[in-house]
């Protein structure tokens, strides 16, 4: 690739996006961490963030805390749960849909109003109450579909807090670290401002949730403070974060939406950003050679097609699920990535607690995928024609376009015709929710949305049971068997740690078994940055943390 031409040919792609940067000469004294995102727009600054969990990570980590937190501060062990805004909860013994948190005290919210029991309920309403002045409709695809049981919340005292569910789940204090908390006192204060001739009580909401994404308060190592929509979001340093290990040693971050790899790369090889996610593969060489840093580590994060199961859909057929699987060769994907995926065996990989030793085995073998597509009913003069979603780019989505054109190639061999539709990363997200059977699905018969898997609920459970289809959650295919639904409820209601690891193990064997995706990579989450930036630590999460990073 000649990166000079390309850098001149790709610059009216973010020449707009950059047109700011050369601002930074007004604070030339701070310490300014740039980001090129993946994402077409700034994530949502409201507290939830949407792009996936490319805006839990930008706009939502760091400006928010939830009850519970991943730990980010280690490179070589799996990230794990560790208190948050919470320092200790517990199911009740005698009521397993009962859980009590207590709360971090002394924490107080970027508008200096305190955290506490009330502030946690008044989150929960804005996603789940209806009747609640501040709910948002906007908020709940992006929150309940993470959280699916939890139904209520109530103040036992000012640092302790009681969240009910609608069954008991083991799960929710791994599904609270989506929930991030917002200052009550500052929203009513934007409420307040609403002009007085705005009187319907959903719009004056509406307005307050508006006001507040440009103007943001969290309890997080950072605070929000200039927002341009699809240009640029500024964040500023909370020195008094409640954390001292994490208080923050740059000074500014600037988000920058740069969606195109090759405009990413450029941005990055030209000093125009810090830091990019998912560098172009084919200028890896360039990258290193400059003297950029790139940072891997394998995820638990899955690049694959889900599959439609609803009425006409041709995946329905076993066959034909385990013929896409074993038809293509992923260690030719990978070289053609420069070496950054990883090789799936299912969801989980071989040795993992969850594993479960299925019995079909995911690999690369050509004469059985055509056995088995034969005996399906399909042949080289009687192809099966599939429509697949994908999008240009995103969270997670690694080199969309790309990779599917090349499995469009692959599964030709295969007898497969793939037919693919790029559409905007939030719009084919937001499908992700709506489901195979929605209009927005456009008739595809699998969509590409990256998954992250560090958790039961987001690895397994919102695939394969009917409590997940859409709107729900993500069983986008509408994926239902019986057999699901009792593996799944004895996973979530299995409290004990070792036992529950042995019941999602055989949620595990079963899911790869059946074969509801056609599992094509794990990501490595590879990102490239300028070597002036230190402290920085890759974990084995979809999350990284900025707040420990600095800047020479």
């Amino acid at each position: 690739m000649d990166l000079s031409f390309r850098r001149r040919g790709l610059a009216a792609l973010f020449a707009g996006l950059l047109a700011g940067i050369s601002a930074t000469a007004a604070f030339a004294q701070e310490k300014v961490l740039r980001i090129g995102m993946t994402a077409a727009d700034i994530p949502r600054t409201l507290g939830q963030p949407d792009q996936g969990f490319e805006g839990n990570r930008f706009t939502g980590i760091p400006m928010f805390d939830a009850l519970t937190h991943w730990d980010l501060s280690k490179a070589d062990a799996a990230s794990v749960l560790i208190p948050g805004l919470a320092t200790e909860w517990a199911a009740d013994a005698n009521d397993r849909t009962k859980w009590v948190f207590r709360l971090r005290p002394g924490v107080r919210f970027h508008d200096g109003s305190p955290f506490n029991a009330a502030a946690v309920v008044w989150n929960v309403q804005k996603v789940l109450d209806q009747a609640a002045g501040h709910f948002d409709a906007s908020q709940v695809g992006v929150t309940a579909s993470r959280m699916p049981t939890l139904r209520s919340a109530h103040v036992i005292d000012d640092l302790t807090v009681e969240l009910t569910t609608s069954e008991p789940d083991s799960f929710l204090p791994i599904n609270l670290t989506n929930l991030f908390m917002v200052s009550p006192t500052h929203w009513n204060a934007l409420l307040a401002a609403v002009p007085a001739d705005v009187t319907d009580p959903r719009q004056r909401s509406a307005r307050a949730w508006t006001a507040f994404a440009a103007n943001p308060s969290g309890t997080g190592p950072f605070r929000g403070v200039r927002l341009v929509p699809r240009e640029r979001f500024e964040m500023v340093a909370n020195r008094d974060y409640w954390d001292p290990a994490r208080r923050p040693k740059v000074d500014r971050v600037v988000l920058l939406p740069i969606p195109e790899a090759n405009a990413r790369t450029a941005a990055l090889l030209g000093n125009q950003v810090d830091w990019i996610e998912a560098p172009a593969p084919d200028a890896l060489p360039a990258i290193r050679q400059r003297g950029f840093t790139l940072y891997t580590n394998p995820q638990p994060h899955v690049w694959p097609w889900q599959f439609s199961f609803v009425e006409g859909s041709p995946w329905r057929d076993l066959r034909v699920r385990q013929a896409a699987n074993l038809c293509i060769n992923r260690e030719e994907l990978r070289e053609l990535l420069g070496g950054l995926m990883g090789v799936p065996k299912g969801t989980v990989a071989p040795g993992h607690p969850w594993w479960g030793n299925p019995t079909f085995d995911i690999r690369y073998d050509l004469t059985t995928a055509r056995r088995l597509m034969t005996e399906a009913g399909f042949a080289a003069n009687r192809r099966l024609t599939v429509k697949v979603l994908t999008s240009a780019s995103g969270s997670g989505q690694m080199q969309p376009v790309a990779m599917n054109e090349w499995l469009q190639q692959a599964l030709r061999e295969c007898f497969f015709d793939v037919q693919l539709e790029v559409i905007e990363w939030n719009a084919l997200f937001t499908n992700w929710r709506e489901g195979a059977s929605h209009a927005n699905a456009r008739g595809a018969h699998a969509t590409n949305v990256t998954y992250a898997a560090m958790d039961p609920f987001f690895a397994m459970v919102r695939f394969v049971t009917r409590g997940a289809n859409p709107p729900n959650s993500n069983n986008w295919g509408f994926f239902n068997t019986d057999e699901m639904e009792t593996l799944v409820r004895t996973a979530r209601t299995t409290f004990e740690g070792a036992a529950r690891d042995a019941a999602l193990a055989a949620l595990h064997k079963r899911i790869v078994e059946e074969a509801p995706f056609l599992w094509v990579a794990h990501d490595v989450g590879p990102r490239a940055m300028s070597p002036r930036v230190t402290g920085v630590v890759q974990p084995r999460s979809w999350f990284i943390d900025i707040a420990t990073m600095d800047l020479r």
